[in-house]
């Protein structure tokens, strides 16, 4: 017999660093599984225009990604898509005109351009804030606000295994950074983009 352990839900909420910007996010997480209904909120910036983005996510019991529906609000524009992962591998990518598959390199895992939350599922999925290891992933990259995607080649890397906190670093195409993460790998600091307030 197997023990399902149900945490209560608990919301954590991220404050950028270098830009203005927020997310929050309520989480449940039941053994490995998790769902996730968040926003992320950025300011004008530079060239970069200000927007709002909405998001519902979640992860199997294996801790892979399952499904993420989000949508992204400009002063111009506004765009929602749904990404979901089938049990054959694929992905099925809906912009509200029906469905395309895709497979997007093997990709277990969606990272969401800016989004604190994204990088703590692969973390969470594979340990690494409890054991050391490198994992070297194919990951369906979402653009905000657009709603691009991409294939990005990411590896995460423990640098240190703590009681209270970890650090494991994140690396992708043209950057890295060490990310602290709590007990359960979720990130606390992310150097230059945000922390958890």
């Amino acid at each position: 017999m197997t023990t399902t352990i149900t945490r209560k839900p608990t919301i954590l909420t991220w404050q950028g660093v270098d830009t203005p910007r927020l997310e929050s996010v309520r989480l449940l997480v039941s053994d490995d599984r998790l769902k996730a209904s968040g926003r992320i909120i950025a300011a004008a910036t530079g060239d970069e225009e200000a927007f709002s983005a909405s998001f519902e996510a979640g992860t199997d019991q294996s801790g892979a990604f399952s499904r993420l529906l989000i949508r992204a609000t400009t002063a111009e524009n506004e765009c929602q898509i749904s990404v979901t992962r089938t049990k054959d591998g694929l992905w099925l990518v809906d912009r509200g005109q029906g469905s395309e598959r895709a497979a997007f390199g093997g990709a277990l895992e969606v990272d969401v351009e800016g989004s604190v939350l994204f990088n703590s599922l692969p973390i969470r999925r594979l340990g690494l804030h409890r054991e050391p290891g490198t994992h070297e992933l194919p990951v369906v990259y979402v653009s905000l606000p657009d709603l691009s995607l991409r294939v990005s080649q990411q590896t995460y890397t423990t640098v240190s295994v703590g009681e209270q906190s970890s650090v494991v670093n994140y690396a992708d195409e043209t950057f890295s950074a060490d990310l602290t993460v709590d007990s359960s790998g979720f990130v606390i600091e992310y150097p230059h983009l945000a922390h958890r307030v």
